[in-house]
């Protein structure tokens, strides 16, 4: 009796890398896209937190406009993400992908410079592990295979 495995497909490493991607972008592009539009829809609320979190800080005055860049840089991180998943399967590029997760970077470094003034040192510890992920991110999003070497790779 043939294992299962024998029946299963294998595809080339190649293959593998273009999944392990898209999942990083559907990742980003989930979790940004869903947090920048719940800025935009229910802003009010955010900013009435947002100012008392800072109420004690130099940037106490600068919550709307520091609500506005997060916003901007996560809507960024969303879309070029889900942008990425289709540059990826339908012409074989990660440039998209690649400026998603860079943004998400961008927005777990912004986070984490956020909850450091607000001595929020539990929260800004906790984002080490989201920065930790983006910058892994970012290295295997730049990963490509020349075509003289997907050969070699399958």
């Amino acid at each position: 009796m043939e294992l299962l495995v024998n029946w299963l497909p294998t595809h080339s490493f190649v293959f593998g890398l273009n999944i392990l991607k898209t999942l990083i972008a559907l990742y980003f592009a989930i979790l940004f896209i869903q947090s920048g539009l719940d800025k935009v829809m229910n802003r009010a609320g955010n900013l009435s937190w947002l100012n008392e979190y800072f109420s004690k800080t130099f940037l106490k005055g600068q919550v709307p406009l520091l609500l506005l860049a997060i916003t901007i840089t996560e809507l960024a991180a969303g879309v070029f993400s889900a942008i990425g998943i289709v540059e990826l399967w339908a012409a074989g590029g990660y440039s998209f992908a690649l400026y998603g997760a860079t943004f998400a970077v961008l927005s777990f470094v912004m986070l984490f410079f956020g909850m450091r003034i607000a001595q929020d040192y539990d929260g800004a510890a906790s984002m080490t592990n989201y920065f930790t992920i983006g910058v892994i991110a970012v290295l295997i999003l730049s990963i490509n295979i020349p075509d003289a070497m997907a050969g070699f790779m399958k």
